[in-house]
């Protein structure tokens, strides 16, 4: 039982990661009607910004404190990514209105070169790491129940929290506050919202924005994990069967898929994978993904996308 839960509790707490990653991908299709195929990108430049003003705001300020150099860090890395997301909308989305979603989808690929190509001009593309104080070190947990008790990667846990925050608060924007109302609106027809005096272009930038803050939440964790490299692109990858299974205009469906695809993930490699070879988590959720194409193309809570034209 023990074991069972440790594996469930892994799952659950890679799934808040997966989700997090998801969210912007859900984020930027919610405002633009379009897949954001710069997500990846976003991660890994916002993961670079991190890692490099980590390791100057020490030597510019002469900072001894590693919390206060990471917060620092935290917020030049967010002013990096609003101005990104400024020059995005500025340079290429208010010409790109009222287009056809093809044309968008091209024009987030663009993107997506573009800010590789400058991340490595601005911030080098050698590996970096990010130190944000998260202990690495395993911990036991309810020795009194459990023989043993269940071993917790303590440094999972803690960005399985932080990814939890940010979701919550996310639902919060969207569910509460008169801009995250007027998001909603111009994700259900573009061309009502105009109608109605909500500008497009600055709800754009207000999105972008929003994304690239979680992106560089995504960013900083995942970099914190496994090194800021240029295979950090990777990760939005992973995030792909989290909004097939969720569905892409559902910001719960991007944290229940996220879930449900980590703990399928390791409780099918832990379980099944010893009679097939082993892998299964490789391959498990893209798996997933195709089965729901197939049967429900929307995903568990998204809408079908034939309504939103």
């Amino acid at each position: 039982m023990a074991f069972f839960l440790e594996t469930l509790l892994g799952g659950l707490m890679a799934g808040m990661l997966y989700s997090l990653v998801a969210l912007g991908f859900v984020l930027i299709f919610k405002a633009s009607g379009v897949f954001n195929f710069a997500q990846g990108a976003m991660v890994l430049f916002a993961a670079l910004a991190m890692a490099r003003f980590a390791e100057w705001v020490p030597q510019w300020l002469g900072l001894q404190s590693l919390l206060l150099a990471n917060l620092i860090a935290f917020v030049l890395a967010a002013f990096v990514m609003f101005a990104v997301a400024w020059l995005i909308e500025w340079l290429v989305l208010r010409h790109l209105v009222n287009q056809e979603g093809t044309t968008l989808l091209m024009a987030t690929l663009g993107i997506g070169y573009f800010l590789d190509g400058l991340g490595q001009s601005l911030f080098g593309s050698a590996i970096y790491k990010i130190d944000i104080g998260m202990p690495k070190e395993p911990v036991f947990a309810f020795s009194s129940v459990f023989e043993g008790g269940l071993l917790i990667n303590k440094e999972d846990l803690y960005a399985a929290l932080i990814a939890a925050v940010l979701v919550t608060l996310l639902s919060v924007f969207f569910q509460k506050t008169a801009t995250g109302r007027a998001l909603r609106a111009v994700a259900d027809d573009h061309q009502a919202a105009q109608s109605i005096g909500i500008p497009l272009n600055r709800i754009w930038v207000i999105v972008w924005c929003v994304a690239g803050v979680v992106a560089l939440v995504a960013g900083m964790i995942w970099g914190s994990k496994l090194g800021v490299q240029f295979s950090l692109t990777t990760v939005a990858l992973r995030a792909l069967p989290v909004v097939i299974l969720g569905g892409l205009t559902s910001v719960p469906g991007a944290i229940i898929g996220g879930l449900i695809i980590g703990v399928g993930e390791k409780l099918s490699e832990v379980f099944l994978g010893p009679y097939v070879g082993g892998g299964i988590e490789i391959w498990f959720a893209y798996v997933l993904a195709l089965v729901f194409l197939m049967f429900r193309p929307q995903g568990l809570f998204g809408e079908k996308i034939i309504d939103r034209v």
